[in-house]
């Protein structure tokens, strides 16, 4: 059937109008685990505004060491008092959380020595807090939903090898998630050859404490340069998440106002097909500002 071009004309504009104002939604992630003033992991998941949460941190492993989680003030591991927290981590499960084990953080003793030992610690990982067996689990007998990589100590070695030996633990009706927090400056140094294998689901750039790739008062260009540069340049078909501190007093730098964030900074980086949403540093600050509270109508 012919179409006139008068007719065509108005249907040409709507699609294109439809293009450019292309907005993809998202939702918040959060850690969890290093602060008893925080509460529990049940009361923040019953908060109903976190999608994802990561259990901080699992910082001492690999290299001889005996692997050994650190949830500061919440539960002692060495007595088995962490156990309790199985409850907890289902109700998050019941409720659509994907609960995922945090490995590395700021503060520990960790590297990985050889691609046996990235083998060796992954089996570890899926028998102790993933979907395998073992008499000794540290959080009881929920099973996580994936591990999280915030490495920002260490050496640099074997990955990329730990995120493949993780995946190929996948099932069809028990999939592990990988996410990784890198720091915004491209590439990060120490999860670069891991993300290149395109295998993680969530990437939650850390946009905060490095001044080239942040927010800075009045100017949020190199911070959109520098989410441009991640949303295109990770391989893969994972989200990428905007990691911001909760509260000023969260980092050093990099502090973002909800104000700011949601009427200048969200309209441009949700525009990519690659978003996810926003990384929050941590419930502890969140829970003392209502951070999320205020910016999740727009998230």
């Amino acid at each position: 059937m012919a179409t006139s071009l008068q007719t065509l004309v108005p249907i040409l504009s709507l699609l294109l109008l439809a293009h450019v104002s292309t907005s993809y939604g998202g939702s918040i992630a959060i850690y969890w685990g290093q602060s008893a003033s925080e509460g529990t992991l049940r009361e923040a998941c019953a908060t109903g505004r976190y999608k994802y949460v990561m259990l901080a941190f699992l910082n001492k492993f690999g290299s001889g060491r005996t692997p050994s989680i650190n949830l500061a003030g919440h539960c002692n591991p060495a007595n088995g008092g962490c156990t309790v927290a199985s409850r907890n981590i289902k109700f998050c499960q019941s409720k659509g959380i994907k609960v995922l084990l945090s490995i590395g953080g700021g503060i520990g003793s960790y590297s990985l020595a050889s691609p046996a030992d990235a083998k060796s610690f992954a089996t570890y990982l899926y028998n102790h807090y993933l979907g395998g067996r073992s008499s000794a689990r540290p959080l009881g007998d929920a099973v996580l939903d994936g591990i999280d990589f915030d490495i920002e100590l260490g050496s640099t070695a074997n990955w990329n090898l730990l995120a493949r030996n993780l995946k190929g633990f996948s099932k069809p009706s028990k999939r592990v998630y990988l996410s990784a927090a890198p720091q915004c400056p491209f590439p990060d140094r120490f999860l670069g050859k891991a993300l290149n294998t395109g295998l993680f689901d969530y990437v939650w750039v850390q946009f905060y404490n490095n001044a080239p790739c942040q927010y800075a008062p009045g100017n949020i260009n190199k911070l959109i340069s520098s989410w441009n540069r991640w949303t295109s340049s990770v391989p893969g078909k994972g989200k990428i998440f905007l990691g911001l501190p909760a509260a000023r007093k969260a980092a050093g730098s990099g502090y973002i106002p909800p104000s700011v964030l949601t009427s200048q900074i969200l309209p441009r980086i949700k525009r990519s097909p690659r978003y996810g949403g926003v990384m929050l540093w941590s419930r502890y600050w969140d829970k003392q500002t209502g951070y999320s509270a205020a910016i999740i109508k727009k998230v």
